[in-house]
């Protein structure tokens, strides 16, 4: 399915109306055009909703990536073309992208090996998270290893544009059980664009190259 992006695509109701009345070539009072205009909105937001629902199908029954196959690897990143073009022209780097973002999937080859691997070490990954707080100017990657170990990765952030976050690493910690916490020297910065961003879901494209699907889990969370 292929998505046509439109600047009313996640707008609906009087916003839609009130987008496609303001749109070149519009005539409010006439009402044909406007009518025309929300109708294909309201089509697209239907058509990102039925690409979303199947990207977390797909990525569902890929262990957050470890286990992505390469049929799933296709139709993945298919899925995330269509909401990068849904997305083209929106501004993702606001207030609207702080929160607790749960991962989902991920193509970043340093965090799926923790997560395949962490049973060799005796242990186990639990849920692993991205916090971003815009306002704060902070960015945390979180690996949690149940039921009191976790590995953060703190960094500064800032936006450079509609779509891109530039990050930069301050510290790096490894807690380990019984409140023990190991300090490891942090390095390198980067950026991520956010192709696409809504209410629960986020999708970005990193400075490595790498793709990340993550879920709101809630506002921004400053794990210690």
């Amino acid at each position: 399915m292929h998505l046509q992006h439109s600047p009313v695509l996640t707008r609906s109701g009087p916003q839609a109306r009130r987008a496609c009345s303001a749109a070149p070539g519009s005539h409010w009072h006439g009402g044909a055009s406007v009518r025309s205009c929300v109708a294909r909105a309201q089509a697209s937001k239907a058509n990102v909703a039925t690409v979303k629902g199947g990207l977390l199908s797909l990525v569902g029954n890929t262990s957050r990536g470890v286990s992505t196959s390469p049929s799933d690897l296709k139709a993945i990143q298919e899925a995330v073309a269509e909401l990068k073009a849904a997305g083209a022209g929106a501004t993702t780097t606001g207030p609207q992208q702080s929160g607790t973002w749960e991962l989902l999937w991920t193509s970043e080859k340093e965090t799926l090996f923790i997560l395949e691997r962490a049973p060799l070490f005796g242990t186990k990954a639990g849920d692993v998270y991205q916090v971003i707080d815009i306002g704060g100017g902070y960015l945390q990657n979180v690996i949690t290893f149940p039921p009191e170990g976790s590995f953060i990765v703190d960094s500064s952030l800032a936006a450079e544009g509609p779509q891109r976050v530039a990050f930069s690493f301050n510290a790096a910690t490894l807690k380990l059980p019984g409140g023990r916490k190991l300090g490891l020297p942090p390095f390198g910065k980067g950026w991520f664009d956010n192709l696409y961003l809504d209410e629960d879901l986020r999708v970005s494209y990193d400075s490595r190259g790498d793709t990340l699907i993550t879920r709101r889990a809630g506002p921004p969370r400053r794990f210690t």
